[in-house]
């Protein structure tokens, strides 16, 4: 899907002062060449949830919960953990603001074609069990293939490994190569659908979806922290 952003700035602030949210929703267009990012995020656990799907980052005793939905392949997402308010999310985790909840979609395989996605959360979920998920989802995001190529390949997935300290071992690399995790990818990809959110990415705050202009401040690091700071301090 196309995605629509907007040059929101004190349209977008007036939004959020008089609503405090109406928070939602969805997207994917044409990816662009990404670079590494500086995120705080990498010093952060990560652990599996209760329910076998949800990944969570960041304090559990965190006063609030930033739910995620991605796919790895979404070019639009992406945008928002590379070029976009991610990392300002991910400085909250780390100063125990809010803990991040991940559920890892993987539709756009059958959408476009391919097994790129699956792979990807396969070897996202083999990382956690090295504590390894956040450094490495990083790094997928920001050498992310072009949407439409099923670049998240066995072969690729294992050389960005190289790029995380640790990772790279041959219990990692046998876990990649023979989809060891493939009953949670499936079980991810059912909770996405069950969650019945609009598209990737998908981000709320405890219960509240963004949407609208809301939305559109994922993508514009400025903005995504005037959202996250006005809608934090009014809890």
């Amino acid at each position: 899907m196309a995605k629509v952003r907007l040059r929101i700035g004190v349209r977008m602030r007036a939004v959020v002062a008089v609503a405090v949210l109406g928070l939602g929703v969805t997207a994917c267009g044409a990816a662009t060449d990404a670079h590494p990012a500086d995120r705080p995020l990498a010093k952060l656990s990560a652990t599996l949830g209760a329910d076998g799907t949800t990944i969570s980052v960041g304090d559990a005793a965190a006063k609030s919960t930033v739910s995620l939905h991605e796919d790895m392949r979404c070019p639009v997402c992406r945008d928002f953990e590379v070029d976009g308010g991610a990392p300002h999310l991910a400085e909250l985790a780390r100063n125990r603001k809010v803990k991040i909840e991940y559920t890892l979609a993987s539709f756009l395989d059958d959408r476009v074609g391919g097994s790129g996605s699956k792979r990807a959360v396969n070897a996202l979920r083999a990382a956690l069990e090295q504590n390894k998920f956040v450094e490495y989802h990083d790094v997928l995001y920001a050498h992310q293939p072009e949407e439409a190529i099923d670049g998240f390949t066995d072969a690729y997935l294992l050389e960005l490994a190289d790029q995380v300290k640790g990772l790279h071992t041959p219990e990692f690399e046998k876990a990649v190569k023979t989809m060891r995790y493939k009953d949670f990818v499936s079980r991810s990809q059912r909770a996405y659908e069950h969650a019945d959110v609009p598209g990737t990415p998908t981000m709320a705050i405890d219960t509240m979806q963004l949407t609208g202009l809301s939305y559109n401040a994922l993508f514009d690091k400025e903005e995504f922290k005037y959202l996250m700071t006005t809608v934090l301090d009014a809890k």
